[in-house]
């Protein structure tokens, strides 16, 4: 579709798209993350991808407020922009969809701060968007297709094909690459026999077509044609957010979800309108999501209070995101340390007699980038060790640890631990006193010596690699991977249990999760009495979701 066909377009890519594509960006995701969370395939609700991908952007976007304010107004460049929105994603990426979704973020955005005045718009967003999909891939170690990779390739050579056109705009690029992109997300079951049999598309592909419409909508003030709306949701117009974030603009930033009904919307705008800027008012069915920008906080929700039920009120004031940013100060970095992610309060307390400073994540609550490196400076330490005891936090540790060493006073190693069981052997072992080298084989051989499992419940009817389960099933998970399906809890922790005593071991841990002490103290007394040459240890961890995690060593 031609520009003459859509209307005007934007011919260049400039800041102010820039910060409407973050506004945009941050809405989209926060009204189809609990969609996209839904669209996990496995039966225990650890699908966490569209609440992941959503932090992502909304650091990105603090990150780039932080930058604009920074710059006196009326001074700020395009190229440092990008680079801080991109920074902001990389920091606050979490779980593996947000670090992918940085990956593609970063080389993207590199590209468009590249373009010359003369250079044609849509030509180098066409660039960018190979270039990103190129970073994309190569960021996976194993790519798999019928992922968002999938769709971010198909966006690529579509985007290519359309500025092929000498006539193109940068709109026509971005409607083409939308199009495409949805277009591929509905081909990934087809790619995925497990989408296909859970009947759902991809998570991490369905989060990208919305970061996607936000751009198209950023550069053409259009809502992308096909773009689905989250069920139950509906857009308001309202101007695109423009205000800057400078001295010269307004101090806060309020945001709430509120229960009004429709016909009370239209004055509530009105009178948000007149109190400041960049106002957003999204939803639908007596549920809204409010933000704007403004001088006065309480008359901002006192707006709110008249036109019905307020609630998750956040308030941010500008002026002190740019202190916290300016009082980082370095410090002598001396000693070791050791960062574990924690899925509970019992786990925390484990790690932390043990000597690690601890972060806590798990399915939901994932550590971003910026968090873990953060933790990792903070110790003051010189080398560093991460424990990210999860394979979805495995990859943004590794990018927090390459982040930390970019500073050059600090060396920083992620042992590789997928299981909250795997990091407890690896403390087990750690030895502050001996080389940093020697200290890092000893912990990964323990860790990986450490054979693990766990126990938790279906919540869903789904296909898994031990078969079919209904909502209320036991499953009995082995080395990452779902083994048993049952009706009893003792009797799948035993199964597991004799599985993974079946090529020896000895030594048995046990971390009893929420109402999980029984069936820990059960399973302890079968393996002393069926192995009694096996020590067993049980610790209360705490950790939602399952009720035992285990592993033999």
């Amino acid at each position: 579709m031609v520009a003459a066909e859509r209307g005007e377009q934007i011919a260049t890519f400039d800041l102010e798209t820039v910060r409407r594509f973050a506004d945009l960006a941050v809405f989209g995701l926060s009204a189809a993350r609990e969609e996209i969370d839904a669209l996990n395939v496995y039966p225990v609700p650890d699908g966490d991808t569209g609440t992941n991908m959503y932090l992502t952007v909304e650091a990105a976007r603090e990150a780039l407020r932080e930058h604009l304010a920074s710059v006196p107004a009326g001074e700020a460049e395009l190229r440092p922009a990008l680079g801080a929105y991109a920074r902001g994603a990389l920091l606050g990426a979490r779980g593996n969809s947000g670090v992918i979704l940085s990956q593609l973020v970063g080389a993207l955005l590199r590209r468009m701060g590249q373009g010359r005045p003369e250079d044609r718009s849509a030509v180098v967003m066409a660039e960018g968007f190979a270039q990103a999909s190129e970073a994309a891939y190569a960021a996976v170690g194993t790519p798999v297709e019928g992922t968002i990779l999938s769709v971010a390739r198909a966006a690529a050579e579509t985007a290519a094909e359309a500025a092929r056109d000498p006539e193109a705009h940068l709109g026509d690029v971005l409607h083409a690459a939308a199009d495409a992109a949805r277009e591929a997300l509905a081909r990934t079951p087809d790619q995925m026999p497990l989408l296909r049999e859970a009947g759902v598309v991809d998570a991490g592909g369905r989060g990208l077509c919305v970061i996607l419409d936000a751009a198209e909508t950023a550069v053409t003030g259009h809502r992308p044609v096909g773009a689905p709306t989250p069920v139950g949701t509906k857009a308001i117009p309202q101007p695109l957010p423009t205000g800057d974030l400078t001295e010269d603009g307004p101090a806060y930033e309020v945001m709430y979800l509120l229960d009004a009904e429709e016909a009370a919307i239209p004055g509530l705008r009105t009178r948000l309108q007149a109190l400041g800027d960049s106002l957003v008012v999204v939803g639908g069915e007596g549920l809204w999501n409010v933000h704007v920008h403004v001088e006065d906080v309480g008359a901002a929700v006192e707006a709110g209070i008249e036109a019905g039920r307020p609630r998750r009120i956040r308030v941010t004031h500008f002026a002190e995101q740019v202190t916290r940013a300016r009082d980082r100060r370095a410090v002598e970095r001396r000693g070791r340390a050791v960062v574990a992610v924690v899925a509970g309060d019992g786990l925390a307390e484990i790690f932390t007699g043990a000597g690690a400073h601890v972060i806590h994540g798990g399915p939901g609550r994932r550590p971003s980038t910026g968090e873990i490196l953060e933790a990792v400076l903070a110790t003051g330490a010189e080398e560093v060790v991460i424990l990210p005891n999860d394979p979805d936090s495995l990859g943004v540790a590794e990018v927090a640890a390459a982040t930390a060493e970019e500073g050059g006073d600090v060396r920083v190693v992620v042992i590789p631990t997928k299981a909250q069981v795997q990091g407890i052997a690896a403390m087990a072992v750690h030895e502050p006193g001996r080389g940093f080298d020697a200290d890092v084989v000893q912990m990964t051989g323990a860790s990986r010596g450490a054979r693990h499992g766990a126990v938790t419940v279906a919540v869903k009817q789904a296909i898994t690699s031990a078969g079919p389960c209904e909502p209320g099933d036991v499953l009995g998970v082995l080395q990452g991977d779902f083994a048993v399906v049952g009706e009893d809890q003792f009797g799948v922790a035993r199964d597991i249990l004799q599985r993974l005593l079946a090529a020896g071991g000895e030594l048995v841990t046990l971390v009893a999760g929420e109402d999980g002490d029984d069936l820990a103290t059960r399973c302890a007394e079968w393996v002393e009495s069926e192995h009694p040459g096996v020590d067993v240890l049980v610790y209360e961890g705490g950790q939602e979701r399952y009720p035992l995690l285990l592993a033999v060593e």
